[in-house]
């Protein structure tokens, strides 16, 4: 990519411009500067890009300059031109704050719509002039069945993240949204992978898209310090404890494959004195709402999530990423190391794994092309076998909609040597808008 790529070069609109530099951003990401023309050109777009590479801003960007450009004679109420469907209720929550920031200096109107609050505000939101729409599938056909919405202005439709979506069993939810859609819009299809049934959806949702994909599929930034931590699974929350303490870590995502998994590591963590909070998909949004900004103000030094609560999460310069457990499907250990090593910064991603996980390790060291690094952590001591409980096996079971999944017990002890205390990540800021 040309390094000498700007937001300006680009042609977008003086107040987009304005509150990028506002945001004190100056160059686009690869994705940015390959998707921006070809949406601004008006053709559909299949782009391959996984979170943090700045896809966001790479539709959010050009949508507004359309609508900025193109302005209509007469706003209606609840008819917005601009959809993008999200997986989970936290992205579009996040994609509508991006659409607020890049937005601030124009009278575009948006809103979000999701489920686990109350609709009420919703519908007396909806009542109201809208040009952009960030919505879970669920709660968008909610309001289409209740009729508070009219989709046939949509001019430009946005499956973010449709393989997830795809994961989470929306197909059917997709195909009925795109029915309420014009025939002339332009369909854009963001995907951290081009599997088969992206590719069908592609096929009977967009026309003559441009291919755009930013990185080789399913590889990890060379910026990510990749190591892993051979330990048992009753040692693990003590280990996870005492590397965060003694190490200082600050921003730490731990991913566990379970809800519950995720609520007993963050007690165990409070209850050694760090802060911590758990985000799983039993949380209350209001709930979820508050751990993810008290995570993202640096209150919370701790979210210990499980993989599809996580998704989307959009954290500038996270240092630290904790696999408390690998994860059943390979490529989501991509995904979830994925949020470090952003930006041009440094990362650290580490994995604890014990005797039942070593098939799930060497899948995920194959499709990485490389091994993970074990280091040894110097100064654990394991607790005294006599004053824990044990821990009852779990059988082993297919991944979860929540991305979680049981796990048996494991019988190996850690090891110990000098060299395992971790480094901090640089607090270099980043250049891209991410």
């Amino acid at each position: 990519m040309n390094n000498n790529i700007t937001f300006a070069s680009l042609a977008l609109a003086e107040p987009l411009l304005r509150a990028i530099n506002d945001s004190g951003y100056t160059s686009p990401t690869p994705i940015q500067a390959q998707a921006i023309p070809h949406v601004l050109n008006g053709g559909d777009v299949l782009a391959a890009a996984q979170t943090g590479t700045g896809k966001t801003a790479g539709f959010t960007l050009p949508i507004l300059h359309q609508i900025l450009t193109q302005p209509l004679k007469k706003l209606t109420a609840g008819r917005p031109r601009a959809l993008i469907l999200t997986p989970t209720r936290e992205l579009a929550a996040q994609v509508e704050e991006s659409v607020r920031l890049y937005s601030q200096h124009t009278k575009v109107r948006s809103l979000v719509l999701f489920g686990g609050v109350n609709i009420n505000p919703q519908i007396n939101a909806l009542r109201q002039p809208v040009d952009i729409v960030v919505a879970t599938p669920g709660r968008l056909l909610d309001h289409v069945g209740q009729k508070n919405i009219d989709l046939s202005g949509v001019e430009t439709i946005v499956l973010d993240e449709a393989d997830r979506m795809l994961d989470m069993g929306f197909i059917r939810d997709i195909r009925r949204i795109l029915k309420l859609l014009p025939e002339q819009r332009q369909s854009l299809l963001f995907s951290a992978t081009f599997s088969d049934e992206i590719r069908d959806l592609a096929r009977s949702s967009l026309r003559n898209p441009v291919e755009i994909s930013v990185a080789p599929r399913n590889t990890t930034s060379e910026l990510i310090t990749q190591e892993l931590v051979q330990t048992e699974q009753r040692h693990k929350r003590d280990l996870v404890s005492h590397i965060i303490r003694q190490s200082g870590w600050h921003q730490v995502l731990v991913f566990c494959r379970t809800k519950h998994g995720a609520n007993r590591l963050a007690e165990k963590l409070s209850k050694d004195g760090l802060s911590a909070a758990a985000l799983h998909g039993n949380k209350s949004q209001a709930a979820r709402t508050r751990a993810l900004a008290g995570f993202k103000s640096g209150k919370i030094a701790v979210l210990v999530a499980t993989d599809i609560a996580a998704r989307g999460l959009d954290i500038d310069q996270l240092p630290y990423v904790i696999n408390f457990e690998l994860p059943q499907v390979a490529e989501d250990y991509v995904h979830r190391i994925g949020r470090t090593g952003r930006a041009g910064s440094e990362g650290r991603a580490l994995s604890l794994v014990d005797s039942t996980e070593t098939k799930l390790l060497k899948a995920i060291e194959r499709l990485i092309k490389r091994p993970i690094s074990p280091i040894e952590i110097t100064d654990f001591i394991p607790p005294d076998p006599s004053t824990q409980p044990a821990e009852k096996p779990a059988p082993a079971s297919r991944p979860r909609r929540d991305g979680s999944a049981a796990r048996k017990n494991s019988t190996r002890r850690p090891r110990s040597t000098q060299n395992a205390r971790p480094r901090r990540s640089s607090g270099t800021a980043p250049s891209n808008l991410s």
